[in-house]
């Protein structure tokens, strides 16, 4: 054995063991129990960064973990191709998005290879190939006939100058980050799956996820935004009633205008009539869309002419356009209530809208009812306290709230309300009750060039089709010019040119979104080259659900949420037999630098690519591992690489001497001393808690600090008898299989070593004799009135009057108990003795 570490040499000889002999390639195997763990496969960008690395090495270490286990693991990796960066990356380097593509993908793999991860590659998989895509269009057009997709009119950013739709990210301050060009509201077909039909069944199942943190699980409620209301009509003379929901029915006393969005059909009726009301849906159409930027931008609006007839008291209310208000969300109509909403609240304010209070607290109640015996001051001062001032906002009831100002209703708690108003509106058929969702269905349409084609074709009577079968993939051209603009499907009409049943059609020339790829790749990934079906159910029941998911937590709404949708959609057209697609979640934390996230604009990353080459893969495993528990943000320290590399060459040593003179024979544990002992205990205590820190709690950082205690105890160990050298042997052995799944290269290389001849993937996970963890002798505190003196070895299994005995003949106990009474001795087994003298 070379005593000298050249990680250079050991990995790349590890890494060509392990491909020369297939060691990740898996197979289903009946009988065996299997382990599939997957991280979030990567864009490729090009090259890997820490996060990456990360994210790979945790995964990586549990996947070699439970090999070690006996299981059947499956480790694959692939890459989410398509996406926008392509296309910005190629009008940069005026090269075609797939060749820049494949071109990252070739090196990354690279990347990762160098780094050591057991991946299964017969497995992998890039979306942007026709052979991955055609599954996804072939389940597209499954949908479609189910009724479970559809296309409708939608509104997007739209550059009149490009002529394309921009998605949110590249309309910087209201115009085009292109050409500056002011982007406008624009409404054009769309294709949506039903996502809200599953809408229950992804909030219920959340409750099946044990294995997923919480705040993940509360991220998806929050986003599923489940509420019950009342759904009611307002009737407009001459107008179809306008239909709007409210959680709150208990407020609709309280209704003084009600809103519709700029797309809102009585809005383009209002705007026909009246210029200025067109101008203001005109500038409504040049304002994002997104959530975010509703809840922070001014609040604007322009009164209709209409008015709109109150359920209940009769009264006319005005109908207003609000630039709040969006088509896409609900029925693009609202009730708005100023007392007791900020936002409606602040637009009456700004628009001299009456504001009336019709719930109170009932804590004020309750307040000047305690108070009544206190005095007339007191009462001024709750009164004032509770004061509702209709020009300053502030919050005016809670869930206990009690109506005032509401006619029949008044005096009812909001609870009570909300049954007695529902059943009033439901007798007169002008509303009932309703359960709603924040959920919207799922837009896959995008305008962009670098996706997977949508596999529907148009006819000439307007009518829309799915691709038969026998015609997919429609395979989307790769030998391409992109000029900035026009997506080059779009710019060339004969591309769309097809036939349908004979007739002349146009092919659909949007494309997927990219949540659609990497909603299902995880099951893709259990047969990825059956070119018969999307999937094998064999296959991917055997495999399915993934047992553990790695990825970061900034894709713990969209990706998670649509994975788990795709999956009950399998599961719903036989492909799979379970309901979810992940049973255990982790989420990384980030990579800092100097106390911020790793990022190029930051000046602060750093290049794994040089890591590796200065100190070798399996000190930048180590370093990420130890640096701090996977759920924690990691601080990049080139100091604490140093010490990993430091640690692994300080374990190369020790193994280097124990071998140089020869192994020792077989461990005869009745021959080892006691100092031996102590250390066959500590072995035994490493495997113990590395165990425990692995297999349940994944703190491998914990698990980290116990091998390096236990090389300490190691390196102090001084035995010389034939025992003793078979000890520290059993030490050693335990240390290398605890570390193989952090620094496998290093492992590969040190069990062979230590004169293996099968290698440390297949040498199973060390176990705890308990024997070894029998102590002879344990140490004692002994406090007098509490406080030490002295500490006391006694018999392990030494009775309690035997331990009294010896802890009252320790001199510097006699010394603080002499001239005093004993008055109690309290034993701890195993921990102290407590003597209570006066």
């Amino acid at each position: 054995m070379d005593a000298q570490y050249r990680p250079d040499q050991i990995e790349a000889q590890a890494q060509q063991y392990w491909e020369d002999n297939q060691s990740f390639k898996v197979t289903e195997e009946a009988g065996k129990e299997k382990f599939y763990c997957l991280s979030m496969f990567p864009y490729p960008s090009g090259r890997l960064h820490m996060g990456h690395v990360r994210n790979y090495s945790i995964g990586d270490v549990i996947s070699r973990y439970q090999r070690m286990q006996g299981k059947n693991v499956l480790q694959p990796m692939g890459w989410d191709a398509f996406g926008l960066p392509a296309e910005n990356a190629a009008i940069k380097n005026k090269v075609a998005p797939a060749k820049w593509t494949f071109e990252n993908i070739d090196y990354m793999k690279g990347q990762l290879k160098r780094l050591g991860f057991g991946y299964d590659w017969d497995r992998e998989l890039a979306t942007c190939t026709p052979e991955y895509y055609r599954w996804e269009q072939w389940f597209f057009t499954k949908l479609y006939e189910k009724g479970l997709v559809y296309r409708k009119q939608s509104t997007v950013n739209w550059c009149p100058h490009d002529m394309t739709v921009l998605a949110n990210e590249q309309v910087i301050e209201g115009c085009c980050w292109r050409c500056d060009t002011p982007v406008e509201q624009k409404n054009i077909p769309q294709w949506f799956i039903k996502i809200t039909d599953y809408a229950e069944e992804l909030l219920n199942d959340l409750d099946q996820l044990d294995g997923w943190p919480e705040q993940v699980k509360t991220m998806q409620r929050n986003w599923i935004g489940r509420s019950e209301g009342v759904e009611l009509d307002f009737a407009i003379e001459g107008e179809a009633p306008l239909r709007v929901y409210t959680t709150r029915p208990d407020t609709l006393m309280g209704v003084s205008y009600v809103a519709v969005a700029a797309g809102h059909p009585l809005a383009q009726k209002a705007a026909a009539a009246n210029h200025e009301v067109a101008d203001f849906v005109d500038e409504c159409q040049h304002t994002k869309v997104a959530e975010a930027d509703m809840a922070t931008m001014e609040k604007k609006g322009i009164f209709t002419g209409l008015y709109a007839t109150h359920p209940i008291s009769g009264e006319q209310v005005p109908v207003w356009i609000a630039n709040f208000v969006l088509m896409g969300y609900g029925t693009g109509a609202v009730m708005a209530v100023p007392a007791h909403d900020q936002r409606d609240f602040e637009f009456a304010q700004k628009y001299g809208l009456p504001i009336t209070q019709v719930i109170e607290y009932v804590d004020m109640r309750q307040e000047m009812a305690d108070a009544t015996e206190k005095g007339k001051e007191q009462l001024e001062r709750i009164a004032k306290k509770y004061a509702f001032e209709p020009t300053e906002w502030k919050v005016w009831y809670d869930d206990k709230g009690v109506l005032v100002n509401s006619g029949q209703f008044t005096g009812l708690t909001s609870a009570e309300a909300f049954d007695a108003i529902a059943a009033w509106l439901k007798e007169r058929n002008l509303g009932e009750k309703k359960v709603n969702y924040r959920l919207r269905d799922w837009g896959v349409s995008r305008q962009r060039y670098w996706g997977a084609p949508i596999p529907m074709v148009e006819t000439e009577d307007g009518q829309l089709h799915p691709t038969p079968a026998d015609q997919l993939p429609v395979v989307l051209p790769t030998d391409v010019e992109m000029d900035g603009v026009n997506s080059p499907i779009k710019a060339d009409p004969e591309w769309a040119k097809t036939t349908f049943n004979g007739q002349p059609a146009l092919r659909e020339t949007d494309t997927f979104d990219t949540f659609m790829e990497s909603s299902w790749y995880y099951a893709r990934y259990c047969c990825p080259q059956n070119d018969q079906a999307m999937l094998d159910p064999d296959a991917a029941n055997y495999w399915l659900p993934v047992d553990q998911y790695v990825g970061g937590i900034e894709h713990a709404i969209l990706h998670l949420l649509y994975s788990r949708f795709f999956h009950k959609l399998l599961r719903d057209t036989g492909l799979v037999s379970s309901d979810e697609p992940f049973k255990q979640l982790l989420c990384q934390g980030m990579v800092l630098k100097d106390g911020a996230k790793m990022s190029k604009s930051k000046g602060n990353t750093v290049d794994p690519q040089e890591m590796i080459e200065q100190y070798g893969a399996d000190t930048v495993r180590l370093f990420i591992m130890f640096a701090a528990p996977p759920e924690q943000s990691l601080e990049w320290n080139d100091s604490g690489v140093e010490g990993a590399s430091r640690f692994i060459k300080r374990l190369w040593r020790q193994v280097a001497e124990h071998v140089e003179g020869g192994l020792p024979g077989a461990l005869n544990v009745d021959a080892v001393d006691d100092n031996a002992k102590a250390l066959r205990r500590k072995t035994h205590e490493t495997i113990q808690k590395v165990s425990d820190d692995f297999g349940r709690r994944h703190t491998f950082n914990t698990a980290i600090a116990a091998v390096m205690e236990l090389i300490n105890e190691v390196s102090r160990f001084e035995g010389k008898s034939e025992a003793d050298g078979a000890v520290k042997h059993e030490a050693l052995e335990a240390a290398v299989l605890l570390l193989a799944p952090i620094i496998p290269h290093a492992a590969h290389a040190l069990w062979q070593a230590l004169g293996h001849d099968d290698t440390v993937l297949t040498a199973g996970w060390p176990s705890v004799d308990e024997s070894a963890l029998v102590k002879d002798s344990i140490e004692l505190v002994v406090q007098v009135n509490g406080k030490v003196r002295a500490k006391l070895t006694v018999p392990a299994n030494a009775d309690k009057d035997a331990v009294e005995a010896l802890a009252k003949d320790e001199p510097n106990v006699q010394k603080f108990t002499e001239g005093k009474t004993i008055r109690k001795v309290i034993v701890v087994p195993g921990k102290l003795v407590n003597i209570v003298a006066n």
